[in-house]
Formats: C-alpha cells, sequence, structure tokens
C-alpha cells in the first residue's frame, strides 16, 4: 500500500514543518482531504493558531478555526507522521550568503523524529544541491536511516504568493520531484490531492531546486531593468510611469513596473543562485548587478524624497514626514527584508524622523524587525510629507481630498508628496511637490 493510498484512507498522517505563510496554507489545505500535523518551533504562533487566529492573514481565522490540523511545537508528534513537508525559511546572512540555518534546525528535528517508510520534501527555498548534500545527510544521521532504503526524499518548490488572493496554492501549478521514478510517483499524487491547477514532474531534485531560484531571478532581473530606467528617466526629467503605460500598448511588453524589491524571495533567492555558481567558478555578471540596482531603491527614493524637501523650501530635518506602509508588499503583514527599512534608514542619516503607519502590520513585528513604532493611521496628520511607500488596498481606494487632508494648513507648493507605487493621479496634485518612481 503507497503512502498515498494510506493517506486517503486516514491510515497515515502528513506533517508540515514550518507554519508561516507557506507551511500554514499548504497545511489547512491537505487538511480537507488528510490528516495533517502542523508543527513550528514558534509556542505563541501556535497558540494562536489554536485559538484560530491566523497571524498570516494568509487564510483567515475562520479557516484556521475550523480546520482539522493538529495544531503542535512538540516535535515527537512528527513520529505519527509519514509524509513529511519541510517549509521552514531560507534567509540571506549580513554578507547575502545563503543562511541555511533554519532548514537544517528543521532537518535536526524531523530527523530525531523519522520513521522507516517515510517520504521528506522540502519546499524551502534553496540552491541546487541543498536537499541532497546538506538535509538528507542530516537527516540520516538524526534518524539512523538511510535514504533510498528506509526513507525517499524530493523537493517542491513553494510558489505561494504572500497577499495573492487569485494567484493561491491550488490554482498555481507544482514542480514536484523525488530521489528515483518511485519517490516521485508518490509524491505527484499526494500533492495532486490539492493542486487543481495539476503537478509538473521534473527530472531531478537539483532541477526542480533550480526552477525556484530562477524563476525569481528572473522577475528580479526584470524589476531592476525597470528601476535602472526610473533612476534614468528621473534625471531626464521624464515621468517613468507614462513611458511604462506607453510601452505596455505593444502587444509583447513583460509588464513590469519599478518598485521596492523586498521579501523573503525575489529579495533573496538570486543570492542563493549566485553563491552556488561562484563555487563552481562563474561569477554572475546579470544577477547580481540586479541585485545591486534593487538594494539600492530604498536610498533613491529617499533621496528624491529629501531633494522634493529642499526645492518645497522645507528643511528636510524640520519636517513632518509620514510613510505609509512598512511591509514587504502590499496587503500582505509580512516585514520581512522590506526595503521600506532603507528609505527610513537614509532619512535618519539626514536627522528626519518618520511617522509610520501600515494598517497591515503587525506592531511588535515591526518593532523587533526594524525599532519602529508603527502609529495609527488618524495621527498621520498635519504633515509637510507624505510618503506612500506600500500600496495597500487601503491607501489605494483613499481619494485625492484624503490624501490632501494628511498635510498640514500651507501653500501647495511647500507639500510633497512621494508616490513610490504610482497609485495616484498625478494631475490631482499638479500644484504640490509631487514625485512617484
Amino acid at each position: 500500500m503507497s503512502i498515498y493510498q494510506d493517506l486517503l484512507d486516514g491510515n497515515a498522517k502528513l506533517s508540515l514543518v514550518g507554519l508561516g505563510y507557506v507551511g500554514m496554507p499548504i497545511a489547512v489545505e491537505f487538511a480537507k482531504h488528510v490528516k495533517v500535523i502542523g508543527f513550528d518551533i514558534n509556542e505563541g504562533k501556535i497558540a494562536l493558531y489554536r485559538q484560530g487566529v491566523d497571524p498570516t492573514k494568509e487564510v483567515g481565522d475562520e479557516a484556521v478555526a475550523s480546520t482539522s490540523v493538529e495544531f503542535t511545537s512538540d516535535a515527537a508528534a512528527l513520529e505519527e507522521a509519514r509524509f513529511h513537508i519541510v517549509a521552514v525559511p531560507t534567509p540571506v546572512n549580513q554578507d547575502k550568503t545563503p543562511d541555511l540555518s533554519p532548514v537544517i534546525g528543521a532537518s535536526q528535528t524531523l530527523g530525531r523524529h523519522l520513521k522507516p517508510g517515510s517520504i521528506v520534501v522540502y519546499e524551502s527555498t534553496v540552491y541546487p544541491g541543498v536537499t541532497e548534500d546538506v538535509c538528507v545527510p542530516i537527516l540520516e544521521r538524526e534518524s539512523g536511516l538511510k535514504c533510498g532504503v528506509d526513507f525517499k526524499a524530493g523537493y517542491s518548490p513553494e510558489r505561494i504568493n504572500p497577499g495573492d488572493k487569485v494567484h493561491t496554492l491550488t490554482t498555481i501549478r507544482k514542480i514536484v520531484s523525488g530521489q528515483d521514478a518511485e519517490s516521485l510517483e508518490e509524491i505527484k499524487n499526494v500533492y495532486d490531492i490539492v493542486i487543481a491547477a495539476g503537478t509538473y514532474p521534473v527530472s531531478t531534485i537539483k532541477t526542480a531546486e533550480a526552477v525556484k531560484v530562477v524563476e525569481n531571478s528572473q522577475r528580479d532581473i526584470n524589476i531592476a531593468f525597470m528601476n535602472e530606467l526610473a533612476m534614468v528617466f528621473d534625471r531626464m526629467g521624464i515621468d517613468t510611469s507614462e513611458v511604462v503605460d506607453g510601452m505596455n500598448t505593444k502587444w509583447n511588453a513583460l509588464g513590469f513596473k519599478p518598485g521596492l524589491v523586498g521579501g523573503h524571495c525575489i529579495g533573496v533567492d538570486p543570492y542563493y543562485f549566485t553563491y552556488e555558481a561562484e563555487k563552481l567558478g562563474y561569477h554572475s555578471q546579470i544577477i547580481l548587478a540586479g541585485r545591486k540596482v534593487n538594494d539600492g531603491m530604498g536610498e533613491f527614493v529617499a533621496d528624491a524624497a529629501i531633494r522634493e524637501m529642499v526645492q518645497a523650501g522645507l528643511a528636510p530635518a524640520k519636517a513632518k514626514v509620514g510613510v505609509l506602509g512598512i511591509t514587504f508588499k502590499e496587503n500582505c503583514p509580512d516585514v520581512r527584508n522590506s526595503k521600506v527599512e532603507d528609505i527610513l534608514k537614509r532619512f535618519a542619516q539626514y536627522g528626519i524622523h518618520c511617522l509610520v503607519s501600515d494598517p497591515w502590520a503587525d506592531a511588535s513585528d515591526a518593532k523587533a524587525a526594524y525599532g519602529v513604532d508603527l502609529v495609527p493611521f488618524e495621527q498621520m496628520k498635519d504633515l509637510d510629507v507624505v510618503v506612500i511607500a506600500v500600496a495597500h488596498d487601503k491607501f489605494a481606494a483613499m481619494t485625492s481630498d484624503d490624501y490632501k487632508a494628511l498635510f498640514a494648513d500651507k501653500s501647495d507648493s511647500e507639500k510633497v508628496l512621494v508616490d513610490v507605487k504610482s497609485i495616484l493621479n498625478k494631475s490631482d496634485f499638479e500644484d504640490y511637490r509631487y514625485w512617484r518612481l
């Protein structure tokens, strides 16, 4: 009897190791069909899930409250499962090298409770080779089992887009791989239980690992190109948004726009790819150049804002500045690797203190990550400068009058409005110092 069939028959359980923005939706979706153990070392997070609270806002409180997932921080519970999915984060270190400590730690924990006849599938973003060369040896050492004999391994890169309610887990085609034909078939069958869009098997685990880092590196490079154009057009006095809108009238335009590129995928994955490439003697000439451009966009935006302040006759260090948004993207509570931090850091170098408000971000997360004390939106008033850093729906739904009401009572020419995501109509602010990326 296969694990797949045992899962369907209720004779086996599936475990999720890591219940963040990726692991949580997977656990909840699988629990609609099979028995699921949701494990995370964060006891506070587990307590929230048990109370029916979804801090990720990916599936919602109602779905969490009604799910049959067995939430636990007790690793011993993993011994009850035979199909394991590891979905822990994989950040980068200060020097931009891969930080594999979460996936190593998860492998150690799972290995200590791994039972014969199991399958372990990694979803964490890694460079090609990590699953087989780093994770599997840890599983073998901790369990005393032999991979390929006592248990099997596979890799299926996560493709969840945090905050996206259209392209969700079940509607995105899933890349799957296994160490051999037998494991690949089992892994494909299990994921097919929940992936309505279907699965896409590839020949090796390394291939699947490469798919993940390459698809995000491609997006990173394309956005970097648009960001470089934005910097050049800023010097030329050309409106980048108008150029992009015109370009997108052609059938083969790619639709990319300039912006802040942060988060735990696009802003991180290219470093995983180039790290392994450099170990093999190849030094990236395009990917790292794109990363350099994108990593510098926060400072570029801040410098543009400071220039507008000066031209408006404001003393930057004395200006009252309000920043709307601190998460890494719109309609998502995730503050990890947010490039808004770079704007705030640059402002701080010029003695500029900012009020920061975000309807999605958790205040404790913002404080822990960046030392920022979020303020209620109601405190965003009598401002000299407004920076729209994140295009949350709440901010996009605001009218021009709503934005004008945020400013102090002074002449329009002394008011600075920085629209990073170009969500406003430029013509509504003709007398303001209006700037957009």
